[in-house]
């Protein structure tokens, strides 16, 4: 799957999501309610990093890892887009400046 069309399945669930919210609470979450819940798909996630280190095994580890990494990359992209941000312009901007940086060491 090329790179928009992440953007574009990321922003289409959350759309629903937003439906699903509005109908439950009255409205949809705000922006820092979907970073809160980023926040504790990252703590998951620290859970599934544990258990590859054999800290906190389980039987589904690498599926389980794989669910919460795409979890957490579409809390990404759903944060860049409600700010605007072109993800893959900052991406390569940011890789561009990295590579700089450590080809100066």
């Amino acid at each position: 799957m090329e790179f928009e069309e992440m953007q574009q399945r990321a922003r289409a669930v959350r759309s629903r999501y937003a439906e699903v919210e509005a109908s439950a609470y009255g409205r949809s979450w705000t922006t820092e309610e979907i970073m809160l819940g980023f926040l504790g798909d990252v703590g998951d996630l620290a859970k599934l990093v544990q258990g590859k280190a054999g800290v906190r095994p389980r039987d589904d580890l690498d599926e389980a890892l794989a669910h919460e990494l795409a979890d957490c990359l579409w809390s990404v992209l759903t944060l860049a887009d409600a700010y605007d941000v072109d993800l893959a312009a900052a991406f390569a901007s940011t890789m561009d400046e990295l590579d700089e940086a450590l080809a100066e060491d």
